[in-house]
């Protein structure tokens, strides 16, 4: 096995090939000056390298949960995508421990299957808002909460 150095960037020196998603984890926790602090979680829809979500999808998920989180708590900075497309990071403000998160994810994900359509989906509210599929982040959605029971269960 070839040795990587060590990365300034958490996610690089995470075996990636050790991990079994779905899952959530805590990526990052950062204390500001001012004393606030903010945890940073990685929420992984597919295996890394075996899988990844369609640009279309990764994209309507990323609206829907940043929209319909915030319905949830005002703890929420932000939802990114990863590049990868295998899963988003989600922003918070305070101590989160994985629990808490995954009763905000529940709800927020049970609210994107019911959503009628995908939030700021248009030119005028999205760079790109013909790149959008709210069957797809509901199929994923769907999957996703349909392993929960998995969530925080990280490695292989």
């Amino acid at each position: 096995m070839t040795e990587h150095p060590r990365r300034n960037v958490e996610s690089f020196n995470l075996d990636h090939r050790a991990v079994a998603a779905p899952y959530l984890r805590v990526a990052d926790r950062k204390v500001l000056p001012e004393g606030d602090e903010l945890t940073k979680i990685d929420v992984r829809f597919c295996q890394p390298n075996v899988e990844h979500l369609e640009m279309p999808v990764v994209h309507s998920l990323e609206h829907l949960v940043a929209e319909h989180s915030r319905d949830h708590t005002d703890a929420v900075i932000d939802f990114s995508p990863m590049g990868c497309q295998t899963g988003f990071y989600l922003l918070l403000q305070g101590h989160w421990e994985v629990p808490a998160v995954a009763e905000l994810l529940a709800a927020t994900l049970s609210d994107v299957l019911t959503a009628e359509e995908v939030p700021a989906a248009n030119e005028v509210q999205c760079g790109w808002g013909a790149n959008h599929t709210l069957s797809g982040a509901q199929d994923a959605a769907r999957r996703f909460l349909s392993r929960r029971d998995e969530w925080e269960q990280v490695m292989a």
